[in-house]
């Protein structure tokens, strides 16, 4: 009944202009969500593959950790499981002018407004790509793994995401439950960004309290090598700014802006050879890089340390850092904005806009 509830309503707020895309979308929540399978259910057959039993009960693990460590949701996301036909979920369009890497926004019922636009049908996609494109703009498609539907579904374990290590499994899944605990309304950087603070500081914490040492070597080694990754890409779109707001003609942009790319790829060559990375964004760099493309990782991490610091600064007590975030997400947006700037640098507070804060946490600056 919710679902047809929701439905209804995602129709009556959107008119005919985005029908199809709704619809679409709609259809393919549904197909995932009717491919279902209780966890408990699946563990009590016998013959189910033994590979797969381990990972499961590692996730019941994970969960009884993320309530009662993270005070993220008790609730029946990811208790249930679904075997999907390829290695994503859906695919997110990101778009961009040629001359800025300010990503376009969309604007959808009940969740607001966002910098990606989600398909489940790659041929629509596709489509709507090409409509981008010939409107000028810079496209950059990525594909994702798991999603979070914000607590109006039990979100399900889905087989793209279920034999990742397992610090990433625990990290995503704290990533995704802590949509469903926080969520503003128009703030992409802001949601993403407090997603990537608690599955780093949660996954350590869920490592530490294992005492898989080599894991957590794993993850703190991949931690600096994605950190140094972030600060190149922030520093090639700080270039790319400088560029755009030059006098140059356009085709000197453009030849500046190949050298830009050409140069962070070769940074990066040299960032992942000190850390013994193999994987990581090296496919990412190896494909065409564009301003969507920038800007969509930029988006997803830039006020992350400001995140991590309110976290230690509360001592790891993910409840009062909850409300905190809340009353944060209160504010107008440039208030807001100007607060986290303040906890990205660990500075005062004064003139910042920030909300009260207890004493011994004002003490830490």
């Amino acid at each position: 009944m919710r679902w047809i509830i929701s439905i209804a309503l995602l129709l009556l707020l959107t008119g005919c202009a985005d029908l199809g895309y709704y619809w679409h979308n709609a259809n393919g929540h549904l197909t995932v969500m009717n491919k279902r399978v209780d966890i408990d259910d699946m563990l009590a057959d016998d013959e189910l593959d033994a590979g797969l039993r381990e990972r499961l009960q590692l996730v019941q693990e994970i969960r009884r950790f993320s309530v009662e460590r993270l005070d993220l949701p008790a609730n029946d996301s990811y208790l249930s499981y679904v075997e999907l036909d390829r290695p994503y979920v859906v695919q997110n369009i990101f778009a961009a002018p040629e001359f800025s890497t300010r990503l376009y926004q969309w604007c959808y019922p009940v969740i607001g407004c966002a910098s990606y636009r989600g398909y489940y049908d790659e041929a629509r996609m596709l489509a709507y790509s090409d409509d981008l494109k010939s409107q000028g703009l810079e496209v950059y498609i990525g594909t994702v793994s798991a999603y979070s539907t914000l607590g109006w579904f039990d979100d399900p374990l889905l087989s793209s995401f279920i034999n990742w290590p397992d610090y990433r499994l625990a990290g995503l899944l704290f990533h995704e439950l802590t949509h469903q605990k926080v969520y503003i309304d128009d703030d992409t950087t802001f949601n993403e960004s407090l997603a990537s603070a608690v599955q780093q500081v949660g996954t350590e914490l869920w490592l530490q309290s294992r005492q898989q040492n080599d894991q957590l070597d794993q993850l703190m080694r991949w931690s600096r090598y994605r950190d140094e990754v972030i600060a190149l890409i922030s520093s090639t779109r700080g270039q790319l700014a400088e560029i755009y707001a030059s006098d140059d003609e356009n085709a000197d942009k453009r030849e500046r802006k190949s050298r830009a790319f050409t140069q962070a790829r070769d940074a990066h060559s040299g960032i992942a050879a000190k850390h013994g990375i193999t994987g990581g964004y090296t496919r990412w760099f190896a494909g065409e890089l564009n301003n969507a493309k920038i800007g969509s990782v930029a988006a997803y991490n830039s006020l992350m340390p400001a995140f991590i610091n309110m976290i230690r600064a509360y001592g790891l007590d993910f409840a009062p850092f909850y409300e905190y975030v809340e009353d944060l997400g209160k504010l107008e947006k440039a208030a807001r904005e100007s607060c986290l700037q303040a906890w990205s640098r660990n500075s005062g507070f004064a003139g910042t806009g920030c909300p009260d804060v207890k004493t011994t946490v004002a003490t830490v600056f």
